[in-house]
């Protein structure tokens, strides 16, 4: 038998009410050249049992291969079943989650197609519960996805690798690592592994594609659904001094594997500026976060948290690395009160700006209501003017009227008087 186009790898750990699902949605594939990788991260359930249960199904193209120890993390079981692999193509799937029906032959043929060394999905989808519920849920994204914009059709991403870097400097890659559908090759022969670290493996692993890969294709096919359950590595609940040992773990054990893998290609040798931009980006955040967990210990206990869990794999850097990163933790404390401080002067400036704006306008305002106040004056008073020569007015008319009937009378009695005056004078 030859080798198949294409290995599913599923790390598992205590998933016997998902894995199920997880494996009916492959069963349900349009495209079936492909094995299924799955590694057991030392469950504590019945999770392999359930495995076992559907191998039958899948005609021999199954693997259940075991870790000797739990790690904690999918990195490690996701390395060995990458060193299982016999296909073509990758790809990864979590043990809660599904891939739709035609996923694979869509990835599959994008991939021929385009003869890329990386699908890249910028989307996918989101559900929650399980069995109907889980189905009636399904519903594209809206958070934890990368920034926009989105390809509406397959596009190349640029093969300047100045330009790849900026796009991983503004977010424009997801790391989820199920959103690619990877050359085997590519990840063999540049060796872009998973570092062993409590998070953020994700991270390095996708960055190394990004960097190594000549043909990496967005596309717009939403072939995944992702699960989402309130327990997760992040959304734990931590003491700060556990918040500072999580965060700051992927900063010293992950930031050396991004670098090496870095380090492998020509142009990370001949850009160091470039370089250490990659390694700024992962570490920063996580950095941040370590240190604002613990902002009000002292930095004697700080040091000695990190010494106490870290120490002993520092060998002759056992005091070095945990007094260097306290040191560099109380500086970034200082810069970011200090920084508080110029924003509350520059929102104080604005204040100060605002209300002298706001002087100026009311102080219009009161010279307008000055002279309004001025202006009514004045027509009150010539109101009581006109009323006045209303009034004059008025009387004068009905003097008018009087008078025109007066002289109607005396015109009459001056008639009837000349009429006696004849008769008298016998005419």
């Amino acid at each position: 038998m030859g080798n198949p186009a294409v290995s599913v790898i599923i790390p598992l750990y205590n998933a016997e009410q998902y894995i199920g699902e997880c494996l009916v949605s492959l069963l349900a594939q349009t495209f079936q050249d492909f094995e299924i990788i799955v590694v057991d991260d030392c469950s504590t359930d019945n999770s392999p049992a359930v495995v076992e249960s559907y191998a039958s199904k899948f005609g021999g193209r199954m693997t259940l291969a075991y870790m000797e120890e739990n790690h904690g993390n999918a990195g490690l079981p996701r390395n060995k079943g990458l060193s299982l692999a016999r296909g073509e193509y990758i790809q990864l799937l979590d043990n809660d989650d599904v891939l739709t029906k035609t996923a694979l032959e869509e990835l599959y043929t994008l991939a021929e197609d385009y003869d890329a060394d990386v699908v890249y999905c910028e989307k996918y989808y989101m559900s929650e519960g399980r069995g109907d519920d889980f189905v009636k849920n399904i519903h594209p994204a809206d958070s934890r996805i990368q920034k926009p914009p989105f390809v509406d059709a397959p596009t190349f991403e640029t093969d300047d690798l100045s330009e790849r870097v900026q796009e991983i400097l503004h977010g424009r890659f997801w790391v989820t690592p199920w959103s690619k559908f990877v050359r085997r090759d590519l990840i063999t022969r540049n060796e872009i592994f998973f570092p062993h670290c409590m998070i953020s493996e994700d991270d390095v692993w996708t960055y190394g594609l990004v960097c190594h890969a000549k043909k990496f294709l967005r596309v717009p096919n939403m072939t995944y659904i992702r699960r989402m359950r309130e327990s997760s590595v992040v959304g734990t609940q931590r003491t700060p001094q556990q918040t500072l040992i999580f965060w700051l773990n992927p900063v010293l054990f992950g930031l050396k594997s991004l670098d090496d893998i870095l380090g492998r290609k020509k142009f990370f040798q001949e850009n160091p500026q470039q370089r250490y931009a990659v390694l700024e980006r992962f570490a920063n955040g996580k950095f941040s976060l370590a240190m604002r967990a613990v902002e009000k210990f002292s930095s004697t206990e700080i040091c000695d948290m990190i010494k106490a869990e870290y120490g002993a794999r520092f060998g002759e850097y056992s005091v070095l690395i945990p007094l260097l990163c306290t040191l560099l933790g109380q500086d970034r404390k200082k810069l970011r009160a200090n920084t508080n401080k110029l924003k509350q002067l520059d929102a104080l400036k604005k204040s100060e700006a605002a209300g002298k704006k706001r002087i100026a306008e009311l102080e219009t305002v009161a010279t307008e209501f000055d002279a309004l106040k001025k202006s009514t004056a004045a027509d009150k008073k010539r109101i009581a003017e006109l009323e006045t020569v209303a009034t004059e007015f008025d009387a004068l008319k009905k003097s008018a009227v009087a008078d025109k009937k007066r002289i109607a009378e005396l015109e009459r009695e001056l008639k009837m008087l000349k009429s006696y005056m004849n008769v008298l004078r016998g005419e």
